[in-house]
């Protein structure tokens, strides 16, 4: 890789980190406030419900205890719940409540209506999504190919 193509992905990193920052937490969920990493965690489960909390907290590239401890502060909240494995009753599966499925809700419509008038042909929004997600899902299947699960 060249300079140049170096400086250009860097500088994706940066801007996909930036973003995020943007977009704070909705002052609006229930039971109250979410930090960002609980706001992860939820992803990470939403996008493997029902999956063990093994595999999601791998998935989470969080170090496990900062994962078991958002997982304990979101079962406090009301917004995960665990289950017992039926095939292996020493773990346990994670699933989001329906309050949390609310809370992504709002904010869906809390980002929608910062991100609103940002982009307006919904043909270059489509392409940026698929992209962005291209991307994802490129890096973590290099991550699973390459065996590391936490670096």
């Amino acid at each position: 890789m060249d300079e140049a193509d170096a400086r250009r992905l860097f500088d994706l990193a940066d801007v996909v980190h930036g973003i995020s920052r943007q977009l704070p937490p909705p002052s609006n969920l229930e039971p109250g406030i979410c930090t960002p990493v609980e706001i992860h965690v939820m992803r990470c489960i939403s996008k493997h419900p029902g999956k063990a909390a093994r595999a999601i907290s791998q998935a989470s590239r969080l170090p496990s205890s900062n994962f078991s401890r958002a997982v304990r502060g979101l079962e406090a909240k009301g917004l995960v719940r665990r289950e017992t494995n039926e095939a292996d009753a020493r773990s346990v599966d994670l699933h989001l409540t329906d309050m949390a499925a609310r809370n992504f809700v709002r904010m869906r419509d809390a980002w929608s209506a910062a991100l609103d008038g940002i982009v307006d042909d919904p043909s270059a929004m489509d392409e940026i999504i698929e992209t962005l997600r291209r991307i994802e899902k490129a890096l973590v299947e290099r991550r699973q190919e390459s065996g590391h699960q936490q670096d």
